[in-house]
């Protein structure tokens, strides 16, 4: 076994960086209104292959707005618990289809797959441009279904920090914790891409840590993008236990 890989127990998927959002805390900057798809075949065999060697304990999908290809999504997860991985995570804005029809068709699909935590974007920053009413609906929809969903907001400096943004982000949870939504602890902004450029002033006298930056030398997760990129080399032209072997943190 790759020696940087001892602890490896986690697989991300980028699936797209389309996004219904144009969020201004957004750590990865901009978003187009659509792109490209990672491919799910290629995702599965991935997890099958990985799961095969390590004790991968999380299988998580996102983007951009992973259910803006529901099908894919579902592939993906449904993968995850054949392959027996204990946690199922997705994390979506819940804002992907102004049709009831293809709504209801998408939350479908992820009650078979098997995810098992949802996390719904939701706060000052994501509802500036996403309508809070579509986003509830698709929640009350899981919540129907009997798909676990938590409430998954941003905060800015801190959950107690008494700024504007918080304050709003406080009234949107409450809004939903009426429906019975419970609340995740959510993840406080650090000062990349957009959030570098429009809440700069926030970022004066406390610069917040990215908490998904890792140790190289102790890789804990693998990250595939939606060109299907794995730690700088592409799945389409290597297998990905031999990006694995040959992984370096040089």
């Amino acid at each position: 076994m790759n020696p940087y890989l001892k602890n490896l127990n986690k697989i991300e998927f980028v699936l797209t960086s389309a996004c219904t959002g144009a969020c201004r805390h957004c750590s990865q900057g901009d978003h187009t209104k659509s792109g490209k798809c990672l491919s799910p075949h290629l995702a599965v065999h991935v997890i099958q292959k990985v799961t095969s060697h390590f004790p991968i304990q999380t299988v998580m999908v996102f983007g951009g707005e992973p259910l803006l290809f529901p099908e894919a999504t579902a592939e993906i997860l449904s993968a995850a618990r054949e392959a027996g991985v204990p946690h199922r995570q997705l994390i979506t804005n819940g804002y992907f289809a102004k049709s009831e029809e293809k709504l209801q068709s998408a939350v479908n699909a992820l009650a078979k797959s098997g995810v098992n935590d949802l996390l719904l974007s939701v706060d000052a920053f994501h509802q500036e441009t996403i309508p809070l009413d579509r986003v509830r609906a698709f929640a009350l929809l899981s919540k129907e279904a009997q798909i676990p969903l938590r409430l998954q907001p941003a905060w800015l400096l801190s959950p107690g920090d008494p700024n504007p943004y918080n304050q709003k982000t406080r009234e949107i949870l409450d809004t939903l914790q009426k429906d019975g939504f419970a609340e995740n602890s959510g993840n406080v902004i650090f000062p990349e891409g957009n959030a570098k450029k429009y809440l700069a002033e926030y970022f004066t006298d406390f610069i917040p840590e990215n908490p998904y930056r890792e140790d190289p030398a102790d890789l804990r997760t693998l990250s595939v993008d939606p060109d299907g990129i794995l730690l700088g080399q592409s799945l389409h032209e290597k297998s990905v236990l031999q990006i694995l072997e040959e992984y370096h943190p040089k």
